[in-house]
């Protein structure tokens, strides 16, 4: 009995050292996070991030020191700027935010933080299939929070941003051999407006149903109803007939007024404008 009594208390007093040893490590990890959280408040995000790796190194199932990772990350990527450095920090933080998804597939803001970074990234040079990428997130936010606005409001920014592309590189082509130069604001040939229709339109018609949904869900988003302007008057050049299209730019027209009354609505209850 006493060998067993004994091998008894000497299993136990192993777990209590172990159980110490997690839980020491485990306020390690809390300590650098709160550490890095400040450094990221203070805008420091070099110290943030060898805080925020060193938490994450201390308890790797901390999630908010994942998530501050990715998103200190994504704060030190500055859109088109083409150094090493900088395109290693994009694609840092979304490994992290993917990392995240990895063990916990419905994390909304690391659905949201990798479809961000991914967009930032896309925009130049313009990369259609990190726009691509970048929407496939916001279409999961969806299907796990489908009463949320913002990434119905993502999905029409994506599609009008590669509807836009479209239509801009064909002007420009059409340009190069016309003798008759069209401006962007001019309608388009038939022929192109066929083409731009055949390549763009279901870009389009998705992206104008997203953003009604984003403003059906918030009746006064007025960034939704800004982008929803802009791709009423992509929609406009695809039409085949002039009545069409004028009722597109009529639309357009229409929330543009809208923003402006909501904007100043806002302002003169002592909010600020979001654009």
């Amino acid at each position: 009995m006493r060998w067993k009594e004994h091998g008894f208390f000497l299993v136990l007093a192993v777990c209590c050292v172990s159980l110490f040893a997690s839980g020491c490590t485990k306020l390690r990890a809390r300590d650098k996070l709160n550490k890095g959280v400040y450094a990221y408040r203070s805008g420091q995000f070099d110290e943030a991030i060898e805080d925020f790796k060193e938490a994450k190194g201390f308890d790797p199932t901390l999630t908010s020191a994942q998530l501050y990772l990715a998103t200190a990350y994504a704060s030190e990527y500055v859109p088109g700027a083409p150094s090493p450095d900088n395109i290693r920090n994009g694609e840092q933080a979304v490994k992290e935010f993917q990392s995240i998804l990895e063990t916990d597939p419905n994390n909304l803001s690391a659905l949201d933080g990798a479809g961000s970074i991914l967009y930032n990234m896309a925009g130049t040079p313009f990369d259609p299939d990190k726009m691509a990428q970048s929407k496939t997130y916001h279409q999961k936010h969806i299907q796990i929070a489908p009463s949320d606005p913002e990434p119905y409001y993502w999905i029409g920014v994506i599609d009008w941003s590669l509807a836009y592309r479209n239509n801009r590189d064909l002007r420009e082509g059409y340009n190069e051999d016309a003798k008759k130069q069209i401006k962007e604001s001019d309608p388009m040939p038939p022929a192109l407006s066929k083409q731009f229709s055949d390549k763009s339109r279901a870009l389009i018609d998705e992206g104008v149903t997203n953003l009604q949904k984003a403003i059906e869900l918030k009746p006064d988003y007025d960034d939704a109803m800004a982008y929803l302007n802009l791709l009423y008057r992509q929609q406009a050049d695809t039409e085949s007939a002039a009545p069409a299209r004028d009722t597109d730019l009529k639309l357009a027209d229409e929330l543009v007024d809208k923003v402006k009354a909501i904007k100043l609505k806002k302002l003169n209850a002592g909010g600020q404008p979001t654009s």
